[in-house]
């Protein structure tokens, strides 16, 4: 059940997080709502997704050089995807 609250704030907060919310498609009762749900949480990971044992077995299962570039490796990947 939705309850009604009033609050009191600087005049350019409220124009800010209006226009904050605006831009990311949401109200500013979900942005507030959204907010205190996240600083309320008693665990962290309350709201986490289970990860499912097939995740779990591969993990760790890929071995790598410690000097290993996943940036240039992907960079380099699409240039010859893309010639």
């Amino acid at each position: 059940m939705d309850t009604k609250l009033t609050l009191s704030m600087d005049e350019m907060v409220i124009k800010k997080a209006k226009a904050f919310a605006k831009k990311n498609n949401t109200s500013l009762s979900q942005l507030l709502k959204n907010y205190l749900l996240h600083l309320t949480k008693k665990d962290k990971h309350e709201d986490a997704e289970e990860i499912s044992p097939l995740v779990k077995s591969l993990s760790g299962t890929l071995k790598l050089p410690a000097d290993f570039d996943y940036k240039k490796d992907r960079t380099k990947y699409l240039q010859e995807k893309n010639k």
